[in-house]
């Protein structure tokens, strides 16, 4: 069963950066989603770093000094070229994987140049995973080099398929041809952001990625759908997945215990 909530936002004030391409109306307080971990019986969650703040991590970092670094982590977002007295401070504070946000109509970095090279070997050097946030179609395309960078993989949002069929899907397919999928992660997060039942691929995705590789998130307070009355429930994901486990998952990734 899923005891963590490993996506959601926190911020208490909205200022975005000029470039953001979304910009929600509203604060989303660490308090409020404490309250809803509590309602949900959850025992801690993984707070990720939103898009309209660029690379300024402070209300990330501002809410894990809050929090029980047993039961709470990170996920931030740095520039290719950040220094490694950034990362040695983003870890102590609780940081454990650093998220490209690619969607839309972001430049994908080149993988195997100088300044991405770098990039991972800062990554692994502070043992932090790369998550990423890619539409399924051009994910696929990554999918292979990213995964043979010597670290740990995490997808987020089902991978974002494109196909309703999940057998004819790019980014279903491009996981099945890994040779190596022991560091590849999904999140089971945010299916609203699909146009269609990804169910079926996420049953895919069990049966190719090794156990202990999935993990649930809520993806509050849902930005860009807050009007959609979508629900934070754990239990409607884990009613279909009664199954699977975030026990091994969470530990693994973000150091968290489980007991």
């Amino acid at each position: 069963m899923f005891q963590f909530d490993c996506h959601a936002h926190v911020y208490e004030t909205v200022t975005a950066i000029s470039q953001a391409r979304y910009v929600p109306k509203a604060p989303a307080p660490l308090c409020a989603w404490k309250e809803k971990l509590d309602r949900q019986k959850l025992a801690g969650g993984v707070i990720v770093q939103v898009s309209f703040l660029g690379t300024d991590n402070t209300e990330l970092c501002n809410a894990l000094e809050e929090l029980n670094p047993e039961k709470f982590a990170g996920v931030a977002v740095v520039p290719l070229d950040v220094a490694g007295q950034e990362l040695d401070r983003l870890v102590r504070t609780g940081v454990r994987g650093v998220r490209w946000n690619l969607v839309g109509s972001s430049n994908l970095p080149n993988s195997a140049s100088v300044p991405s090279q770098k990039f991972f070997e800062m990554l692994r050097a502070h043992g932090l995973h790369l998550e990423l946030h890619l539409e399924g179609p051009r994910l696929a395309s990554q999918l292979s080099i990213l995964a043979d960078q010597g670290l740990d993989l995490v997808i987020d949002h089902f991978g974002l398929p494109s196909d309703p069929k999940p057998r004819e899907d790019p980014m279903i397919r491009a996981v099945e041809t890994l040779k190596d999928r022991s560091n590849l992660f999904f999140k089971f997060s945010a299916p609203y952001r699909t146009p269609f039942d990804v169910r079926p691929h996420g049953e895919e995705l069990l049966n190719m990625l090794e156990d202990g590789h999935v993990v649930w998130g809520s993806d509050w307070p849902h930005t860009q759908y807050e009007d959609s009355k979508v629900e934070f429930q754990v239990q409607t994901v884990a009613s279909h997945w009664s199954s699977v486990s975030d026990h091994t998952t969470v530990e693994k990734l973000y150091g968290l215990r489980t007991d």
